[in-house]
């Protein structure tokens, strides 16, 4: 096995980071895009890309071309060609970069060959999280006005700045403005998937799309990012994290109902792994609920040890005022009949797995109020959930009747719009603004994390997960090599340090078997299952130490000490995303 396929399970070289500094300027190109923009040390915006979206969201790789780079002292020059393909049609695109000590200015100049199709082209400007959540900034609209406000503390639902030609945020004694050329600019609050930024985007969200680029059409726009040194404000007090009375939560494996008959013959597997629970995938959408609900009772008939939870996909058909108890009493009577009995019940209508973008009509539905009451009189589970099988953003813009409710659920993903290895692991970041945003929904109900795998089970944001036959780093994609190599297993450690604080129910880590799979389909175990199964073992233990810092997480659970390196060179002793569980 060679080295990257030891790191990363793919061949695929690991991306290209160019480095640049001017003075006290600095920032990285990687992939045409500049990332971490900093100003004596201190970053002022985590990436300008131009970007191309197919009509599924998925990113389009570009083509690149050589970079032409001039630079005299006091200024640098940088010329990057790229090319965009989306079936016969491509979008030619010259990218010109100018840096200055007080600025930077990144220009564009697209040209489409062929009718190009796209959700979105242009410019994104993404603003970290760290010491900007609950700050002011100021937004220079381009209807005219002046907005004073804050990036948002808590996750914004929708976008929390509209029509931007201009926005001021500061970094310690720096007052940074970005002004957009070329096209309307608005605002989404991007750690609702999991990214540790605020996204500024071409192209109102509430305009058609996908829409398309004519053959010959040329697309000009500039991002020109300026700063000064401003007085400093007072630093404003924000929540630290803590662990006081927190304990790691229960393991959950997903099943469907083709694994749990795989696993009928193989109990070993789950043996093994040491799992409390089995979160067992049901979905009416797909018809013949007895079979699905017969796999999961014969399993629990051979494997008696462990909490069966069922994750249902219930079916309502297209009529919003329909009667939610017929399709769930059905439901309820199918399982019955094949004597499965759950710990738990969670509830998700099948139209909810497909998110609902700002701007769009929402899909037709009983409402949940009236669909979780049915539900807990249908199948009378110890434990009755809801919330979204899906993530964070379906939760977040179509919240639960937490009241009818036992416990809510989510799941995450840290590929939805970026799936470079440092894009990854920052996701990690993001996640305690997630459990605090969610705490701010649900109160103290139980919370539960759904799935949370590095590759996407289902896309909620088109209408397939993105193919990765060749095993690649790609956004939305439902298969990543990472999660069976090295990588996987930090990125599974660090993910439930980030969540151990959160007092977290319950976490499902992976499923048992296939590309988002635990258990390798020779029987063997993958990095992260080694991963899983010391944490599994850990349930209930209280946290003394939870924090991801300086590359490495770390996590203490009783009197077992972990640690995980998040990097791709070795820390601290430790390996190139490598680990170790130190006591009993």
């Amino acid at each position: 096995m060679s080295g990257l396929v030891a790191l990363y399970g793919t061949e695929e070289p690991v991306e290209e980071r160019r480095p640049y500094r001017l003075g006290p300027v600095s920032f990285e190109l990687c992939g045409g895009a500049v990332r971490y923009l900093a100003v004596g040390g201190s970053e002022v915006v985590r990436r300008i890309a131009f970007l191309a979206r197919d009509r599924d969201w998925g990113t389009l790789a570009p083509t690149l071309g050589p970079v032409e780079e001039k630079a005299d002292g006091a200024s640098l020059r940088l010329a990057i060609p790229m090319r965009f393909q989306n079936g016969a049609a491509r979008l030619d695109t010259r990218l010109t970069l100018t840096l200055r000590p007080d600025g930077l200015d990144f220009e564009a100049e697209a040209v489409a060959r062929g009718v190009f199709e796209t959700n979105r082209a242009g410019f994104t400007i993404l603003h970290p999280i760290a010491g900007q959540a609950g700050s002011p900034v100021t937004v220079v609209h381009g209807a005219g006005g002046t907005e004073e406000g804050t990036f948002p503390e808590t996750i914004a639902p929708w976008q929390p700045f509209k029509d931007i030609a201009a926005i001021t945020h500061h970094v310690g004694v720096l007052s940074c403005t970005c002004r957009l050329e070329g096209d309307v600019f608005e605002m989404e609050d991007q750690r609702q998937w999991g990214d540790a930024s605020f996204k500024t985007y071409n192209r109102p969200l509430a305009l058609p799309w996908p829409y398309r680029i004519d053959d010959g059409a040329t697309i000009r726009q500039a991002v020109r990012v300026s700063w000064r040194e401003r007085k400093p404000a007072q630093a404003s007090v924000r929540p630290t994290r803590t662990v006081a009375a927190c304990r790691f939560p229960e393991t959950a494996i997903l099943l469907t109902p083709e694994q749990a008959r795989r696993a009928l013959g193989r109990l070993d597997d789950i043996r093994a792994i040491g799992p409390q629970r089995l979160l067992c995938h049901v979905d009416a959408s797909r018809g013949d609920l007895a079979g699905q609900f017969a796999a999961f009772a014969d399993l629990q008939r051979a494997a008696p040890a462990y909490l069966y939870d069922i994750e249902m996909i219930a079916d309502f058909g297209d009529d919003p005022a329909a009667d939610p108890a017929g399709p769930l009493d059905a439901a309820a009577g199918a399982m019955r009949e094949t004597g499965l009995r759950p710990a738990s019940v969670m509830v998700c209508p099948s139209v909810d797995r497909q998110s609902t973008p700002p701007g769009s009509t929402w899909p037709a539905c009983p409402p949940l109020d009236l669909i979780h009451a049915a539900a807990r009189a249908a199948f009378a589970a110890p434990l009755m959930g809801g919330g979204m099988a899906s993530f964070f953003p379906e939760l977040n813009r179509k919240r639960p009747p937490v009241g009818r409710l036992d416990f809510v659920s989510h799941s995450l993903c840290p590929i939805v719009h970026d799936a470079g290895d440092r894009a990854v692991i920052e996701t990690l970041e993001a996640v305690p603004h997630i459990t605090r945003s969610a705490r701010a929904i649900i109160g103290d109900r139980p919370y539960r994390i759904g799935p949370s795998t590095i590759a996407m089970r289902q896309n909620p944001y088109g209408a397939r997960t993105i193919p990765n036959p060749e095993g690649r780093r790609v956004a939305m994609a439902d298969d990543d090599p990472r999660h069976r190599a090295r990588f996987g297993a930090a990125y599974a450690l660090g993910l439930a340090a980030a969540l151990a604080p959160a007092k977290i129910a319950v976490w499902t880590p992976a499923e048992l078997y296939g590309p988002r799979g635990i258990v390798r389909d020779d029987g063997g175990w993958h990095p992260l299952t080694h991963v899983v199964a010391a944490l599994a073992a850990c349930a209930s233990s209280p946290v003394a130490e939870a924090t991801i810092d300086d590359g490495l997480a770390r996590l203490v659970l009783g009197k077992r000490r972990f640690t995980a390196n998040l990097t791709d060179a070795p820390l601290r002793g430790l390996e190139p995303y490598g680990w170790s569980g130190e006591g009993t």
